[in-house]
């Protein structure tokens, strides 16, 4: 087969489309515009479907010992001091081969595949490389490539961007990014704290509601595997960026919601801004879109790269299949019809109502969503289907009935 693909974009979803295509023999080369892999705190959560997928690829056995498990999630009034609701995957291990999240950063996730895999499968990466121009033929790609003063061009006969929310390759086909941009921006602060230790009855994957200030609380290994917790907070509307980041801010943020004596210490901290978005098309002739650069949201429910590595295995499907001539071209239209209704009728509209949910402001309707996400945990056909679509399992179904 002698058909080539680019994926420009190192992350999560462009390894794990390198890791599809590679399994099938295609000719892969990514590049990617930083040195080396890079350790973001970003995304964290992998579900129940998409372990599943990885297993195909044969890689969970490997990620699966190396992140936790978290077979339940919760949901905290703050107000109240509460846990509302809590949710046990293990109640779905008739429908998930791995009834549970999979705590795993993406960095992890990204360094398995391109220092194990590629040489394994035997698709390129090329660091510090950037594709800086994309023109499109009838029948083929070409992109100029930048590293330090080199500049080169390649022909590929299909092109995917995975290149994040920004992306150089979703602008060069002038496709718009269509959404809006949250007025606050959030800000992730990682601390060794134990907060399991502290309050056993917290899961690895907790959300609090509070009309004032809402707040995530997940667990993750960490880089030395000992374990870090990550809490997630809106700013305040002007808040700036060294205010947020502060030490005094950072503090004033944990201890407003855990406190204890003594300060915290930080592993890290970031501020980001926060977008709802989905391109206009995941295609483009010989020109495809995948994950961020194809759609972006709010982390709340770990959506984002689940969706992306959904939109991976998808298109490496239908484009391998394309490539050994066992589909005609325009199964790759169908590509982007399927993931972008997967992105706006699910990952968009429950990442959304994720966010509402925890920041209602109006008591009556809090009262009423609290009193609903109650009786929906303690009714299990009730609790199945919300895991249902928790998980992006739903999305995944009604997807597929896409035409």
């Amino acid at each position: 087969m002698s058909q080539h693909v680019m994926i420009v974009g190192a992350g999560p979803v462009g390894m794990v489309c390198a890791l599809a295509l590679g399994r099938q023999g295609i000719p892969v080369t990514v590049v990617e515009r930083e040195p080396a892999p890079v350790m973001d705190q970003r995304a964290a959560s992998l579900h129940p479907p998409t372990i599943a997928m990885l297993a195909d690829l044969g890689i969970a056995d490997t990620i699966i010992a190396k992140g936790l498990i978290a077979p339940n999630f919760q949901y905290h009034d703050r107000v109240a001091g509460e846990i509302v609701a809590e949710f046990d995957l293990g109640l779905m291990k008739d429908e998930f081969r791995y009834p549970f999240v999979l705590q795993y950063e993406q960095y992890k996730l990204t360094d398995d595949v391109s220092t194990r895999y590629a040489d394994e499968i035997g698709f390129a990466v090329r660091f510090s490389t950037e594709a800086t121009d994309i023109v499109q033929k009838d029948d083929h790609v070409l992109v100029t490539l930048r590293h330090g003063d080199e500049v080169e061009t390649m022909r590929v006969d299909y092109l995917i961007g995975a290149d994040g929310g920004r992306s150089t390759v979703r602008k060069s086909q002038d496709i718009a990014f269509e959404g809006f941009t949250y007025d606050e921006c959030f800000v992730k602060i990682a601390t060794p704290f134990d907060f399991g230790a502290e309050k056993t009855d917290y899961a690895f994957r907790n959300y609090f509601s509070d009309p004032t200030e809402w707040c995530n609380l997940f667990k993750v290994r960490g880089a030395d595997g000992r374990g870090l917790w990550r809490a997630i907070f809106p700013t305040r509307l002007g808040e700036t960026e060294d205010e947020a980041l502060s030490h005094a801010g950072l503090q004033a943020r944990l201890q407003k919601f855990f406190p204890k004596a003594g300060e915290y210490d930080i592993a890290y901290s970031n501020m980001y801004a926060v977008n709802q978005r989905v391109a206009a098309t995941f295609r483009r002739g010989r020109v495809l879109l995948a994950g961020d650069s194809a759609h972006v949201n709010n982390p709340i429910g770990g959506m984002g790269m689940n969706g992306g590595i959904h939109d991976a295995v998808n298109l490496c499907g239908k484009l391998g299949a394309v490539l050994r001539g066992e589909q005609p071209d325009a199964v790759l239209d169908l590509y982007s019809r399927q993931r972008r209704h997967a992105a706006t009728a699910f990952v968009q509209a429950q990442s959304i109502q994720n966010k509402r949910l925890l920041e209602e402001g109006d008591p009556a309707v809090r009262a009423a969503h609290l009193s609903q996400l109650r009786a929906t945990a303690a009714d299990p056909e009730r609790a199945r289907a919300f895991m249902r679509r928790a998980s992006l399992q739903d999305s995944l179904n009604d997807a597929q009935s896409v035409t």
